[in-house]
């Protein structure tokens, strides 16, 4: 439960940013939009997000035409990394085996730097 709700409630964040932050706005006109989704390995909690300057949508579950996906062995790793989301635990996640990118790692910067943001 905790987990969809920390989801939840970053779409909100990035909705909010999107709205307050010149910063935001211009980070992600520059990326030209990033489609990104969330989930435990089991895909029992998936969200995904489709970022444009346009606007950004959210919901659940995780289409396959997402540019990036992470992906958690379970709720209590996810809620680990994603509290304190700097790029050293999502290293130590992938090297324990409980983060798994899939995409490009590129994308994975340029989130990194859009989610600074918030």
């Amino acid at each position: 439960m905790k987990l969809r709700l920390l989801l939840w409630i970053l779409g909100w964040l990035l909705k909010r940013a999107l709205r307050r932050k010149p910063a935001f706005r211009e980070s992600l006109g520059r990326a030209k939009g990033l489609d990104w989704g969330i989930a435990t390995e089991d895909l029992s909690i998936a969200r995904y997000y489709r970022m444009s300057p346009r606007g950004i949508q959210t919901g659940k579950g995780l289409p396959v035409d997402l540019d990036l996906e992470l992906r958690f062995e379970d709720e209590a790793a996810a809620l680990k990394v994603l509290r304190k989301p700097t790029q050293q635990a999502f290293l130590d996640g992938m090297m324990a085996g409980t983060v798994r990118l899939v995409g490009d790692s590129a994308d994975l910067t340029q989130l990194q730097k859009l989610l600074k943001h918030l």
